[in-house]
């Protein structure tokens, strides 16, 4: 269907802006806003994964430990600062 719609300003420099960051056209842009907003879209999305880069010395099985010292460690030093301000 061709019509022809009268867009406000900010809306216009949005959709411009989408355009230019999407690389598409106002038709494909405009028609998928169209859809999301009138909740005709099952808009899928992709996890793009990327390798895990720990530092040396990091086992990446005893990550849990490490989570549970950092825990511990805050635990400590909030009960510190509470103990300074009762004394």
């Amino acid at each position: 269907m061709k019509t022809t719609i009268t867009l406000d300003t900010e809306v216009e420099q949005r959709l411009r802006e989408a355009m230019q960051r999407q690389g598409k056209s106002l038709k494909e842009i405009l028609n998928e806003a169209l859809r999301r907003g009138l909740g005709l879209s099952q808009q899928q999305f992709e996890v793009k994964s990327r390798p895990l880069r720990l530092r040396p010395g990091l086992d990446p099985a005893r990550l849990s430990d490490l989570d549970d010292d950092l825990e511990v460690e805050e635990f400590l030093s909030k009960t510190a600062r509470l103990n300074k301000r009762k004394g």
